[in-house]
C-alpha cells in the first residue's frame, strides 16, 4: 500500500500531504485517519506515547468522544526530504459545552510508501467564548474557500 504523494518532499507535495490530513483529520473517524500511519508508527501527542494502529486507533476514537465539534486547520510550515513540519489549530467543545482552541505544532517523518512512520505533537488549550470561534464550517472537510490559519491572523 503506497500513500502519494511519496517523499522526497518539495513544496507542491508537502501542501498537498498537509491538506489530506487535514480532511483524513476533519472527517473524526479513526477509521479513515489510521491507515495514513504505519503499522507501527511512534506517536508523541502531549504528554501521551503511542505506538502502532491499534493504540493509535484508540487514541482518535477517544479523542474524538471529548472533543465535540472539532474542526481543524493544518499549515506547512516547512518540508525537506521525508519530513514535513506543520502549525495548527482546532476549535472544538467539550461536554459541558465550554469552547477551546488547541494551538500546536507537529513534526511528521514519512516511510518510502508515503505513510507517516513518526508524529510528534505539542499542543496548547485556550478557553475562548463561543462568539470567539472562527471555523464554523459543516462537520467534515475544510472548504476550499475557507481561509486558512495565516489568514486568520493566527
Amino acid at each position: 500500500m503506497t500513500r502519494p504523494p511519496l517523499p522526497p518532499f518539495d513544496r507542491p507535495a508537502a501542501r498537498q500531504k498537509v491538506r489530506m490530513a487535514e480532511n483524513a483529520w476533519n472527517s473524526r473517524d479513526p477509521d479513515i485517519v489510521t491507515p495514513a500511519y504505519t503499522d507501527e508508527s511512534i506517536w508523541r501527542n502531549r504528554a501521551e506515547f503511542l505506538t502502532g494502529h491499534a493504540q493509535i486507533h484508540a487514541f482518535l476514537t477517544r479523542k474524538w468522544e471529548r472533543e465535540r465539534e472539532y474542526r481543524l486547520i493544518k499549515e506547512l510550515w516547512v518540508a525537506t526530504g521525508n519530513r514535513i513540519a506543520v502549525r495548527f489549530a482546532y476549535e472544538w467543545s467539550d461536554q459541558t459545552g465550554a469552547w477551546f482552541r488547541s494551538y500546536g505544532n507537529e513534526n511528521w517523518q514519512y516511510a518510502d510508501d508515503g505513510r507517516m512512520k513518526m508524529r510528534i505533537a505539542s499542543i496548547n488549550d485556550l478557553k475562548i467564548p463561543p462568539q470567539d470561534r472562527l471555523f464554523h464550517w459543516p462537520q467534515g472537510k475544510r472548504p476550499d474557500d475557507h481561509p486558512g490559519l495565516s489568514d486568520l491572523g493566527l
